[in-house]
């Protein structure tokens, strides 16, 4: 699928109030400005036109903007993500994508959902059932795909350490490939697919974005990297060190359509 736009959010000066496990100590405020001001630089050069959100100082995690939607060619569906403190950042996102979806689905209570938790792999969608999307959550996306003609496949994650989302340790690279950590590369969801092993030590990095002819990719994991350019893509390296001390990535900081 080739995306066209993307909405992204800069963090807001709380942002260390956001929620976290990762244990790296608070984020550099301003090291994360720039390194989200070189991410939306990235996405423009992949060919995307970029709708900027002001900065949410009511919701710390808000820069992580992909958690509060699922956005297809058929349609969209608003979240509901399975932290409390997170519920509000879907009404303000409701606004914006009604400029771009006449009309929106919504996952209802006592469904979770977090965007994070749900890989598109062309039109087939792996979600991921975790600590943030309960299986209500899940079903309820299932059945609205499935209106929509797209095929899905949960997976939980729950007893896998280090995965937050299911995207912690999944990317879809087109071309029938998936980026996988080693305690994924088992599921009997992704056989049929060539699966491209996160090498031990730079599971990280299993969060990369393909955007159109590129792919994103955090720094500081060159072996990963080199496996993706000797795939043949395009690779932009991004740091994204900050994020990361909040259980962010790549993928979490945008919403590609």
């Amino acid at each position: 699928m080739r995306f066209t736009h993307a909405i992204v959010r800069p963090p807001a000066p709380n942002f260390a109030d956001g929620l976290t496990t990762a244990g790296l100590g608070p984020p550099d405020y301003e090291l994360a400005l720039k390194q989200h001001e070189r991410y939306c630089f990235a996405l423009q050069q992949c060919g995307l036109a970029l709708t900027r959100l002001p900065p949410d100082p009511s919701h710390p995690d808000s820069t992580f903007v992909e958690d509060t939607a699922i956005l297809t060619p058929r349609g969209a569906m608003l979240t509901r993500p399975g932290a409390p403190s997170r519920l509000g950042e879907v009404a303000g996102m409701r606004e914006i994508l009604t400029r771009f979806y006449p009309t929106l689905a919504s996952i209802q209570a006592p469904g979770t959902l977090d965007g994070g938790d749900v890989c598109d792999a062309e039109g087939h969608f792996f979600i991921g059932i975790s600590e943030r999307t309960n299986e209500e959550g899940a079903q309820q996306l299932a059945e609205w795909l499935a209106q929509l003609g797209y095929a899905s496949t949960s997976v939980d994650i729950r007893r896998l350490p280090g995965l937050l989302h299911l995207k912690s340790g999944l990317a879809y690279l087109g071309d029938n490939r998936l980026v996988v950590v080693d305690t994924l590369a088992d599921q009997a969801a992704f056989h049929g697919y060539e699966l491209v092993r996160v090498p031990v030590g730079e599971e990280y990095a299993a969060n990369c974005v393909r955007v159109n002819e590129h792919v994103l990719v955090a720094a500081g994991y060159p072996m990963l990297e080199t496996l993706i350019r000797n795939l043949g893509y395009p690779v932009i390296v991004l740091d994204v060190s900050e994020y990361r001390k909040m259980d962010g990535g790549l993928s979490c900081l945008s919403l590609r359509f």
